[in-house]
Formats: C-alpha cells, sequence, structure tokens
C-alpha cells in the first residue's frame, strides 16, 4: 500500500459513510476506475494489511461519530443504564440506548445471512451502479412523506434495522436507506440522521474490528506500510468528522433530493463507463 491509495481510500470512506451514497459504492468504483486507466488493478495490498487498512479507516469513523455526538451518547449511557438500575424504563435515553442494542441483533442476522452473496458483487460494478440507482429512488420516495415529527418507537427501530441490514449490498447506502425508512415512518430528517448515526457504532465495531481481526496474520504486520495507514485513518477521521457536521446542519435545511440526483447521475454515468469498456 503506498500513501497517496491510503489518503484517497481513507477520504473516500470518511466523506461517503455518512452521506446517503454508499461508501462501498464509491469504493468499488475507484478501484476499477483505476483499473481502466492504469491499465491494472490497485496496488496490490496483502490480505491482512487490506484487512488491518480497513479496520483502521473504520476506526477513523467511528472515532467521528463518538466525538461529534459525545453528549448523546453519554446521556443515553447514564438513562439505559440508569433505568436499568431503577427499572424506569420509559425514560427516552433508555429506549434509545435499548433500540440500538435490538436494532444491532437484527441488523446482524441479517448480514450474516447475505454478506456471502453482497460481497460478491463487489466484482461487478455495473450492478453496484444499478443499485447506487436504487438508493437514489428510495432517497428521492422519502421526500413524499410528511414529516410528523414522530419520535423513534419499537416498530421504527425494527423497519429501520431491517434496512440497515439490507445495506450489506454495495451500491445501498447504510445512511440513505436507514435515514429514509426513519422518514418513511414520519421522522423529521434530523432525528432520523442522529439514530442512525448512533446506531452505527455497534455496527461498525463488530463488523469492521472484531470479525476482521481473527484474519490478520499478526507474523506479516511488520511488513505493513503503517505511514500509509495513518495517513488514511487521519484523512477518513477528519474527512468523516466534517462531513457529519455539516450533513445534519444541511438536514436542518434541506432535502435529500440533491443526494438522490447525485446517485441517479453517479450510478448512471458509472453503469454506461463499465458497460463501454466491458464491450472494448
Amino acid at each position: 500500500m503506498n500513501e497517496i491509495q491510503a489518503i484517497l481510500v481513507g477520504f473516500i470512506q470518511g466523506l461517503s459513510e455518512f452521506l446517503p451514497i454508499s461508501s462501498s459504492a464509491h469504493i468499488v468504483f475507484t478501484s476499477n476506475l483505476y483499473k481502466l486507466i492504469a491499465g491494472i488493478s490497485l496496488p496490490t495490498i496483502a490480505p491482512s494489511e487490506e484487512v488491518f487498512f480497513d479496520i483502521a479507516v473504520h476506526l477513523a469513523t467511528l472515532f467521528a461519530v463518538l466525538i461529534f455526538f459525545r453528549a448523546e451518547i453519554k446521556e443515553i449511557l447514564v438513562g439505559f443504564f440508569s433505568g436499568l438500575k431503577n427499572k424506569k424504563y420509559d425514560d427516552n435515553n433508555f429506549k434509545i440506548g435499548l433500540y440500538i442494542i435490538i436494532t444491532t441483533g437484527i441488523t446482524g442476522v441479517i448480514g450474516l445471512l447475505i454478506k456471502d452473496f453482497a460481497h460478491s458483487l463487489v466484482s461487478n460494478p455495473k450492478i453496484v451502479s444499478l443499485l447506487l440507482v436504487v438508493t437514489g429512488f428510495i432517497l428521492l420516495f422519502s421526500e413524499k412523506f410528511k414529516k410528523e415529527n414522530k419520535e423513534i418507537n419499537m416498530k421504527s427501530a425494527i423497519v429501520i434495522a431491517i434496512a440497515q441490514g439490507l445495506a450489506v449490498f454495495p451500491g445501498l447506502s447504510r445512511s440513505g436507506l436507514t435515514i429514509s425508512s426513519a422518514i418513511f415512518q414520519g421522522i423529521d430528517r434530523v432525528k432520523a440522521a442522529k439514530f442512525s448515526f448512533l446506531m452505527s457504532i455497534p455496527v461498525i465495531i463488530l463488523a469492521s474490528l472484531i470479525y476482521p481481526l481473527l484474519e490478520i496474520d499478526i507474523a506479516e504486520i511488520q511488513t505493513f506500510n503503517f505511514r500509509a495507514i495513518i495517513l488514511g485513518f487521519i484523512t477518513a477521521f477528519v474527512s468523516g468528522y466534517i462531513c457529519i457536521k455539516y450533513f445534519m446542519n444541511f438536514l436542518g435545511k434541506s432535502s435529500l433530493k440533491s443526494f438522490a440526483y447525485y446517485c441517479f447521475g453517479c450510478g448512471l454515468v458509472m453503469f454506461l463507463i463499465f458497460s463501454l469498456c466491458h464491450h472494448l
């Protein structure tokens, strides 16, 4: 792995992890476009180093969420454990904590069931392009629903969890599907986005830390390019934090339509590029 590659992937990860435009789709496009332009695949990375780097950039975006929402996270943790201790199950922070636990379980089950098939699509950028267009339709359709300023309840949390599980498919944006599924149920955009980001914390930990760590060959660690890994981490953290900050402000004033149009444009352009190149 070289430094330029690490910075590029880190930037894409930080920017697209939280915007409803599918980080996985953009990484697939970047990799395949590099192959088309340079005539080769992205610089070869040892399997263990690739896993380690993936952990690093996901840790970076995890830290971005933890720092940005540190006050809310503290309130939820205090409310949840206080509710357990004092049997005050009606406290809103207790409920949010409970919903996050439940959504993590549902997402995990769905993810395990479909992850192999979903991962196989990474090598097919045309399918990923079409799935990004599907994300665009979901975002646009969600804006047709009236925002009733409802609070998240058990039913809505389960629906959001199912949406998050389906986002294992590259091209289906995790934040896009979770925010849209909340909006479909009358929850306003800002509340939907906040819950989406908070529920991503345990998912990132489980999907990007615990399982991948088992795949790392400890003997290969000394061969890793840690300079590149650190640069990727910093880039992912900074771009991720800035992205969360401005995206939350954006949602308070604007709709998701602009992201829907971006998904349409990007998805269709990528589909045409990879279709034409396939016939050359």
